[in-house]
């Protein structure tokens, strides 16, 4: 029987410790939930192992068949250009699929919410909370129209309103986006951080957020977030998915 491709989780990296253990926590949940799968973890900085050593090591170990995914929420350069350039210098005996990336996904809108709701939140507070959806931020359009559409979507569910801000690359900032809900009279005013692990731009987030009434926690290793990374991983390994290197 034909074993299942390795899948290789390749996150962006960081300075901050805080970021390395929040991702290798969220690779841990996505073991316990699909056991025997075997899942690796590459950085492409900061970090190691770097995403190329770890594709070097596992054809030296026998392994033919990867699946990629990208642990970002937008598809913006990292998707685009970084990881591909990434994929397309491993060894050609590895055939290496990439993976969509992990937003947007209903399952990252329960993920918001279970951080709003570990933070002091209840159900019954939506309908007169404004909500800020805060990213990272970036310079790439398609990246910024996504999140603004996962505001809208977030928005049906029955929050008050939802407003994304953005921590770097775009506008409003994180305390713009505060004042504006204030300023529509929204009874109380919460900040979701839409990224993945601690680092320098959720700390810019967290600080924006002095002015709201609830910070949420960062996603994480949210159960949520890692079946997220298991349907990607799913979708990426059917055949009909064209393959890097095969």
């Amino acid at each position: 029987m034909r074993s299942e491709p390795v899948l290789l989780v390749i996150a962006h990296g960081s300075r901050d410790p805080r970021h390395a253990a929040t991702v290798h926590a969220l690779v841990e949940r996505v073991r316990s939930l699909r056991p025997g799968l075997r899942v690796e973890t590459g950085f492409l900085d900061f970090n190691v192992p770097s995403a190329s050593g770890v594709l070097e090591s596992l054809v030296a170990q026998g392994v033919r068949d990867v699946v990629a995914l990208p642990l970002l929420l937008t598809r913006a350069f990292h998707a685009k250009a970084d990881i591909p350039a990434v994929l397309r210098e491993a060894p050609a005996r590895l055939r290496i699929r990439q993976a969509d990336v992990l937003g947007p996904s209903p399952l990252l809108l329960s993920a918001l919410e279970r951080r709003l709701y570990e933070a002091g939140l209840t159900p019954a507070d939506k309908a007169s909370t404004g909500v800020v959806l805060a990213s990272a931020g970036s310079s790439d359009p398609e990246a910024i129209a996504g999140i603004s559409s996962v505001a809208r979507q977030w928005w049906r569910t029955g929050w008050g309103a939802v407003r994304p801000a953005f921590a770097s690359a775009a506008l409003p900032r994180t305390e713009d986006a505060v004042r504006e809900l204030r300023a529509l009279g929204c009874e109380r005013v919460a900040v979701a951080p839409y990224v993945l692990a601690p680092g320098f731009l959720p700390d810019r987030i967290a600080h924006g957020a002095a002015g709201a009434d609830v910070l949420a926690g960062v996603l994480g290793a949210a159960p949520e977030v890692a079946r997220v990374l298991l349907h990607r991983y799913d979708a990426a390994r059917r055949p009909a998915v064209a393959a890097l290197g095969a």
